[in-house]
């Protein structure tokens, strides 16, 4: 049982956590945000997920995983964006 808390706390939570960035960063997106800025949503929104989702590990490490989260969604979407066209 406890193997499989660990992979929902370490693969599927951030991996859900990415989605959700993408997809917020894409609203944001619809609703008149220039494309330039997409990015830098990206960023804001996975440090804030992971300020306040792993507030736990310490604020240093929440900013980590906060960045890592917001980095790859913004890698994610540029690769689909890259793959699409």
């Amino acid at each position: 049982m406890n193997d499989i808390n660990q992979l929902i706390t370490y693969l599927l939570t951030p991996t859900a956590q990415v989605a959700l960035i993408m997809a917020m960063a894409e609203l944001v997106k619809k609703i008149g945000l220039k494309k330039k800025f997409i990015s830098l949503v990206d960023l804001v929104l996975g440090l804030l997920s992971g300020i306040f989702v792993y507030s736990s590990l310490g604020i240093v490490q929440s900013i980590v995983v906060g960045l890592a989260l917001g980095l790859s969604a913004c890698g994610l979407f540029s690769g689909i964006k890259n793959l699409s066209e």
